[in-house]
Order: structure tokens, then sequence, then C-alpha cells
């Protein structure tokens, strides 16, 4: 029994094993990442402004900024442009018309006056192109989506300091 002792006494004597790999994981680097994780997830939500009795100033809310652009409530203005009717570039003997009332959405009602002023340009514009399509070219709902937005992009340039917002077809006849 005394050599048992002896044994177990010199285990006791040497130095002790160190973590293995997996308890290092588990106990010391697993709670540190979760505890800088809480840590960030607290800070970055503003809780730990609360907690610690900070107080922000709200200057602003004080005061509400003055809204920069038009009132997203308040009415559409529409334009309604002349009506048009162009031949349309037709590669057979038969000619192609196409009839067309449009109307363009603008951002106040004094850039009505300006569209007014530079109409005859705009016109011009939506004839020079129009008769260039084909019958083609209007088909389907990707055809009149590339039409709607080849007209608002024309009708922009023509009225620079305007700003269109839409163009809105009201007919559209193609014979």
């Amino acid at each position: 029994m005394a050599e048992h002792d002896a044994g177990e006494n010199a285990t006791d004597g040497m130095p002790r094993k160190k973590f293995s790999g997996k308890k290092l994981v588990l106990f010391v680097i697993l709670p540190l990442v979760l505890l800088i994780g809480a840590g960030a997830g607290v800070f970055f939500s503003g809780l730990l402004d609360s907690l610690l009795g900070k107080k922000e100033e709200h200057a602003e809310e004080a005061h509400p900024p003055e809204p920069v652009g038009p009132d997203p409530h308040a009415a559409p203005i529409f334009y309604d442009l002349p009506d048009m009717l162009v031949n349309l570039n037709s590669a057979g003997k038969r000619p192609a018309f196409l009839k067309i009332k449009i109307s363009i959405q603008v951002s106040k009602g004094e850039d009505i006056p300006a569209i007014e002023h530079v109409l005859p340009r705009i016109i011009d514009n939506f004839q020079v192109y129009l008769r260039e399509l084909r019958l083609e070219d209007l088909r389907g709902s990707a055809g009149m989506y590339r039409l709607r937005q080849e007209l608002l992009l024309r009708i922009t340039a023509a009225a620079h300091p305007v700003k269109v917002k839409d163009v809105l077809f009201k007919e559209m006849l193609v014979q």
C-alpha cells in the first residue's frame, strides 16, 4: 500500500497537464468571442448610451428642417402636349401611321410656362424620333417602355432646367 501511496504522491508532484486544444477553445476563446460580440451589439444598438446615462442633444428635433424638394403629398401636375400624327418608317409599299396623345408630369406648376416656351423644340425632337420608329419597335410592353424612356430623355434634354417626372400616353393608335 505504501507503494501505491507513493505512486499517487509521485503524480501529485508532477506539473499538471496543460489545457488541450478543445478545452482551450471551449473555456477561453468561445466565451471571449461571445463577450466581445455582445459588447459590440450593445454599443451599436445604442443601449450602452442609455445604460450609462449619456443623453444626446436633439437640437434638430426641436427645429425640424425645411423640406428641400416638392411636397410628396401635393397633387401631381400634368401638361398635355398637342396630338401628333407621324408616318412610321416602313419598308413596305403601304405606309404606317402613329397617332399619339401625350401628357407629361412636371415637378412644379411654375414649370408650365417654361415648357410652353420650348414646346416647338419638344415637338420637333418627338417628331424626328417617332418618324424613325418601325412597327416592330412599338410591339408589346417592352416597346412601350422603351418609347416612354426615349421620349422622357428627349423632353428632359429640350426643357433642361425644368424637371419632367414622367411621360404618360393618353392615346396611341398605330394604323
